[in-house]
């Protein structure tokens, strides 16, 4: 569908400047500072709301050195390197002084609306266009110059600013939606958690009470093997099929039981080189940020140093020890060794402090606890889905604005009345 006759084809340079940090200008770690001027990053600009908060920090010469990329209100910041490649965010309002790092460009409109700019950006023409640079690059990048000679299409400013003003209130009310969805989620993550600690004992035992029938035991107590994995590097295959093993990472355990895809595999004829994890263990992560996540083991496997599997004797259900670690998340990663890496060891994982009722009782509350986690996944699913349609709406809706597919000003008075908006 061709834009109407009165707008205009241009590209990105011929309406605002473009500029980046140039790489003899680039900072290192090691020159960041507990204050200063704000130094933005990706992660910084990727949530509609721009963070300014979670920021390093840079020296009054550093900052003064980029002056080109001293940020103001109204600026487009696009991010310009690797997977964050295409986000786009503008600055709406500048708490404190702040910068961007080399994977951020800063736009600075002088003859369009930066909210229209931000939201050209956005729209599917831009972005399949950004995809098509990036494609076939071993380190997605796009250069200054692809930035500047993007093409997009403008009508009148007044025009620009209804269609912005459109986008302000439609795109807030689906982050809004979105945001109200992860909410719930997140509160039913945290009722789980809490049922959990409840079933398996940990409220009373963090509170040193003891429960009649119940034992505390230390883990090894009701363990028949506890193994830790390594990096095989000269065995391990990406892609691997039926004849090999998954060889997992942390990265492969959410935050709910749940046990990933593993990325590579070791041959059935390598295994002998390697910690094999049996069919029916525990999974847990030892090492590191994600130290204390939990998973089940329905098949045989092996992992890197940072997992652990747990192999259960008769005196306790598997599952029951599975809820009761994923209750005990905080206990453990406090119970672990800490200098520069969080670790927790066999050793010290094997007298860790479990509470244990008879096997008959683990029984009844873990398969209430697993009807729980069920209901909080199908939860968790259609909520996740509900984020996907909403973010293919938003974009969809974007495009059609900044392309003129829509008359914003007929799409307001219908959305105002309870109307559709496209």
């Amino acid at each position: 569908m061709s834009a109407p006759s009165m707008w205009r084809r241009t590209r990105v340079d011929r309406v605002a400047t473009v500029n980046a940090r140039i790489g003899w200008k680039a900072l290192t770690a090691s020159e960041y500072q507990p204050e200063g001027y704000a130094f933005l990053a990706t992660p910084n600009i990727k949530l509609e709301v721009i963070d300014f908060e979670n920021v390093n920090y840079i020296s009054r010469y550093r900052y003064d050195e980029s002056p080109e990329l001293k940020l103001q209100v109204n600026d487009v910041l696009l991010a310009k390197d690797g997977n964050t490649l295409g986000i786009t965010n503008i600055i709406r309002q500048l708490p404190k002084p702040a910068t961007v790092n080399g994977s951020i460009a800063v736009l600075r409109a002088f003859d369009i609306e930066p909210r229209f700019l931000r939201y050209c950006l956005a729209s599917s023409s831009t972005q399949d266009l950004i995809n098509a640079i990036k494609d076939g690059m071993g380190v997605p990048h796009l250069f200054q110059w692809d930035i500047k000679r993007l093409p997009i299409t403008i009508p009148p400013l007044d025009e620009q600013r209804r269609i912005a003003d459109f986008l302000d209130v439609e795109t807030a009310q689906i982050d809004e939606l979105v945001s109200l969805r992860n909410k719930q989620v997140n509160a039913l993550s945290e009722a789980l958690l809490s049922e959990a600690t409840r079933c398996t004992g940990r409220h009373r035992l963090s509170l040193e009470e003891q429960q009649m029938e119940w034992r505390r035991v230390q883990l090894r107590r009701v363990v028949d093997a506890v193994r830790t994995g390594m990096t095989p590097s000269e065995f391990l295959q990406v892609n691997a099929n039926y004849d090999h093993i998954p060889w997992y990472t942390p990265a492969a355990l959410d935050n709910a039981l749940n046990l990933g895809k593993a990325d590579k595999g070791v041959h059935v004829a390598d295994v002998r080189h390697v910690p094999r994890f049996p069919a029916g263990s525990i999974l847990i992560v030892g090492i590191g940020e994600s130290l204390g996540k939990v998973a089940a083991l329905d098949h045989e496997a092996t992992g890197n140093q940072q997992l652990t599997a747990i192999t259960t004797s008769n005196a306790v259900d598997r599952r029951f020890l599975l809820w009761q670690l994923f209750a005990a998340h905080e206990e453990l990663r406090n119970w672990a060794q800490y200098s520069r890496v969080r670790i927790l060891n066999n050793d010290v994982l094997k007298s860790f402090t479990i509470s244990i009722p008879a096997v008959a009782q683990q029984l009844v509350l873990r398969k209430e606890l697993d009807c729980r986690l069920a209901e909080f996944r199908a939860f968790r699913v259609a909520a996740e889905r509900f984020s996907r349609l909403a973010s293919e709406r938003r974009g969809s809706l974007i495009t059609a604005a900044v392309t003129g597919q829509i008359d914003v000003t007929s799409a307001r008075r219908l959305s105002s009345s309870g109307g559709a908006t496209s």
